[in-house]
């Protein structure tokens, strides 16, 4: 039997550079001493950001801090997997840029878990535990001497230039709808004044900057501030998704509905903007998703072209990032389908034991059928609660949620 601790460190560090992410890195020098010393330990600009900007678009100071998403996978073969536990377990994290603790999140969302199971393990060791990461996603802390708050809700994306961390471009969405690019090179913002029309989602893809616009008007923005169309307008829907599916471009169309409530009125002249406020936001709470179209992309065309099948793939779209996964990797036996965050669900308030994911809903893009997650179970214990493994991997007194790598 051959003795793989005896492989040359050239070979090692061969395999090691073809390694996905710093995560699969760690893995990989966790196998044995010499495999560890043989590769250098990954670079921290892949997993932790807290370099200083000037605000945008006044001046002051904020840090940028990446959020993982990851599948968790059981230790043990799906043979010895308790049955009524899932194999697999989606979640998200973010180490904050104050104190360097690293907090567990809804993994579509921006939220924060109200709570934790007593007998979650802490620290969560990832060693423990098959992973894979599923996607990323960047926010905007603005800093004080005393707190750190959310400055943009936006998306952000960012490329690392050269794994260098001091070397970087960011890309998000102005309030405005135009785009608006750093460079820390140059250390301040440029607005891109390409905008036919506000732009919905931004994704940074085989190493390039794409945006789209709400018409589908999609378009690769080069690091001088130009725009290069790529695919002409889609219409139809009301809100754009970039995805990368397994290596390939999707436009992601959603279609909006407003769900009007028995017995609602217009706002009474007596309360003025106050009343219209809470109109408007009771509007934006009843925006149902109906349906989605999925396109993919001809580059050659410039067009995007509308696909009925997924090849077996989940399509994920958060607020702050997009991600897709196999049915294999997510352990379930369905595929073609979409998980979205809904505000309509949200409002709906469902006493299921399932507040967690609540605001949460599965398309199918087979059938057209459409519902909340709690009504998908084999998708929804992706997300919540956690399976019984997470517990009976490891014990811990520590209070704060902590992962090792």
């Amino acid at each position: 039997m051959a003795d793989w601790t005896q492989l040359p460190k050239e070979l090692l560090e061969l395999i090691s550079k073809r390694l996905g992410t710093h995560y699969d890195v760690i893995r990989f020098r966790s196998v044995c001493s010499t495999w560890r010393s043989a590769v250098t330990a990954p670079n921290r600009c892949r997993n932790r950001f807290a370099p200083r900007f000037p605000l945008l678009p006044i001046s002051s100071q904020f840090s940028l801090s990446k959020r993982s998403v990851f599948l968790l996978g059981s230790p043990t073969t799906s043979t010895q997997t308790n049955a009524s536990s899932p194999s697999s377990w989606v979640i998200k994290i973010e180490e904050d840029p104050m104190n360097g603790r690293v907090q567990l999140l809804n993994p579509l969302s921006r939220s924060r878990f109200d709570s934790l199971p007593d007998n979650f393990p802490k620290p969560l060791n990832l060693l423990d535990f098959r992973v894979l990461e599923l996607g990323e996603e960047y926010v905007l802390h603005y800093l004080t001497h005393h707190s750190v708050g959310n400055l943009y809700m936006e998306k952000v994306v960012l490329s690392c230039l050269d794994d260098n961390v001091n070397d970087f471009i960011i890309l998000t969405i102005h309030v405005s709808g135009k785009l608006a690019m750093f460079k820390s090179s140059v250390k301040k913002w440029a607005i891109i004044q390409d905008m036919p029309s506000p732009f919905d989602d931004v994704i940074l893809y085989k190493g390039n900057f794409y945006a789209v616009d709400n018409t589908g008007r999609t378009v690769v923005v080069g690091l001088d501030f130009e725009t290069n169309l790529i695919a002409m307008p889609v219409f139809g829907g009301d809100k754009k998704f970039l995805v990368d599916s397994k290596g390939e471009l999707l436009l992601v169309d959603m279609y909006l509905s407003i769900e009007s409530e028995p017995g609602s009125s217009s706002a009474s002249a007596g309360f003025g903007f106050v009343e219209e406020y809470f109109e408007n936001l009771a509007l934006y709470m009843n925006e149902r998703t109906i349906k989605f179209k999925v396109f993919k992309l001809d580059d050659v065309g410039k067009q995007w072209v509308e696909a009925k099948d997924l090849d077996d793939r989940v399509l994920f779209l958060g607020d702050g990032c997009t991600f897709s996964a196999s049915i294999e990797d997510l352990s379930v036996c369905r595929g073609n389908c979409i998980i979205y965050v809904d505000n309509f669900f949200y409002s709906l308030g469902e006493e299921d034991g399932a507040s967690e994911h609540c605001d949460v809903g599965v398309f199918d893009l087979e059938s057209g059928s459409i519902g909340p997650l709690t009504k998908f179970p084999q998708f929804s214990e992706l997300f919540w609660p956690p399976p019984h493994w997470i517990s009976s991997t490891t014990a811990s007194d520590v209070s704060i949620f902590v992962l090792q790598c």
